[in-house]
């Protein structure tokens, strides 16, 4: 990284600086300090999505193939704000401030806008905060807490910042969880596992509950090392743990994902209390999984119900959560606003780095009348409103995302049914595997909330 004086571009950097200062004062020095140049940067960058430009897109120059000649395939995206207004007031991007949350839905959309696939990356920052992003397909996730800029850390914040880019994780880290039995957590893993393997995704599938459903439905089970081995064990290497599940296909067995079972000690170590037995407690499982983050496409978590140390456990170790629901059973639509309200917010203060992050819910499992729809909005409706009031949390986004002021669209996304998919756990082969309509569902599912179409 360049020697400069952070010290001294801090502090002549005026504290009414707007949006052009700042890019030029602070985010070009930042920028060679990440490493690129000023031929590798190119400003007010078309996202494709009507009128929108993003302040600065950046990208490695190859060959003769020069980035501010031919601003194609962006890596990375800057979204810049001024330290004040025009009118003089403050511009405060701290997480959870108003300026904050629209500079993160900016940075959001336009990592996903159609210019834009081959970001990996964003930033925003006013030269008072910075925060990076990382996209993963149509996830946008924090990759730093949101840091306020000081000569002491200035250095450092850079130098991750710069690490991150450089070494990008492959993995998006996925929990499917709901505080609510009887949802499909199951069957949605398996399925969601099958279908991101039938589009050329590797994944990897790991079975955290001790009831072991989803380790019993392939017909597996845990070889010379368990997953539950190596939670005690520092010195067992988890790799040992995976498991190929295959299809017996004659002549060769098609490999189709890989999963680590679970073991059925687990069943006797439920609790919290067997947290105090683990090294880091519910934070162990996440550095378990590290090493193979950059050797999956996805790793999908099924965990217990029962907010303990397994469930806590997938839900420290996700980037996000997905919550399936079921449209006539009020206990899920509740219990999947106490895993946003209470359980989702309790592991990011321990984190501190704002994941995870969890994705709109979506109904799971039966066909819905129009009677039925209305029955269960009304009672989304009572949710929205009671935590708006007594949380001061707005589920909204997570409830209705498609929802605007102007129109408030309560679309959810649903999975009519998955009868066969029961069925299918039968012959030990996943339902999308077994029928094509099934295999469309899950298929909008993974399209829904992580692929591209």
């Amino acid at each position: 990284m360049l020697n400069l004086d952070w010290i001294k571009i801090l502090e002549g950097i005026p504290q009414n600086a707007h949006e052009a200062l700042v890019t030029e004062q602070f985010v070009n020095p930042l920028l060679e300090a990440i490493g690129f140049s000023r031929q590798e940067r190119f400003p007010a960058f078309a996202t494709g999505r009507g009128a929108d430009k993003v302040d600065v897109a950046v990208r490695k120059n190859t060959g003769n193939d020069n980035f501010l000649f031919s601003p194609k395939n962006p890596y990375l995206l800057i979204e810049v704000k001024g330290r004040e207004t025009q009118g003089g007031a403050r511009i405060n991007l701290a997480e959870g401030t108003p300026k904050y949350i629209e500079a993160r839905q900016q940075i959001t959309k336009y990592l996903l806008a159609p210019n834009c696939q081959t970001a990996q990356w964003g930033i925003i920052t006013n030269s008072f905060h910075i925060q990076l992003f990382r996209r993963h397909g149509k996830v946008v996730v924090p990759a730093t807490q949101c840091l306020l800029i000081k000569p002491d850390n200035i250095t450092q914040t850079i130098a991750h910042i710069k690490y991150l880019l450089e070494n990008p994780p492959r993995a998006l880290t996925v929990c499917i969880y709901n505080n609510k039995g009887g949802v499909g957590k199951t069957t949605t893993t398996l399925n969601l596992a099958a279908i991101l393997r039938n589009e050329k995704k590797r994944v990897l599938v790991v079975d955290f509950d001790s009831q072991r459903d989803l380790t019993k439905s392939l017909g597996l089970e845990v070889g010379v090392v368990s997953l539950f081995d190596c939670l005690a064990n520092p010195s067992l290497n988890v790799r040992d743990a995976i498991q190929p599940f295959k299809l017996e296909i004659k002549p060769t067995p098609y490999w189709l994902f890989d999963v680590i079972p679970a073991d059925i000690r687990m069943e006797k170590y439920t609790s919290d209390s067997f947290a105090g037995q683990i090294q880091k407690g519910a934070a162990r499982l996440r550095d378990l999984l590290k090493i193979f983050l950059k050797e999956y496409d996805y790793i999908l978590i099924d965990c217990p119900t029962q907010w303990l140390f397994f469930s806590k456990s997938g839900v420290y170790a996700s980037d996000v959560v997905l919550i399936p629901t079921k449209h006539n059973d009020v206990a899920s639509l509740n219990n999947a606003a106490r895993v946003l309200t209470e359980f989702i917010p309790e592991v990011k203060k321990i984190r501190k780095d704002n994941e995870p992050i969890a994705l709109p819910i979506f109904f799971n499992g039966q066909s819905i009348t129009d009677p039925q729809l209305k029955t269960a909005n009304t009672e989304i409706k009572k949710i929205i409103e009671t935590h708006r009031k007594e949380s001061k949390i707005d589920l909204l986004p997570y409830f209705w995302p498609k929802a605007t002021k102007a129109n408030l669209d309560t679309t959810i996304f649903t999975i009519p049914s998955y009868a066969i998919v029961a069925n299918a756990a039968f012959s030990r082969v996943p339902g999308v595997l077994k029928n094509t309509k099934v295999a469309a569902y899950y298929l909008s599912l993974a399209k829904e909330y992580f692929l591209y179409e």
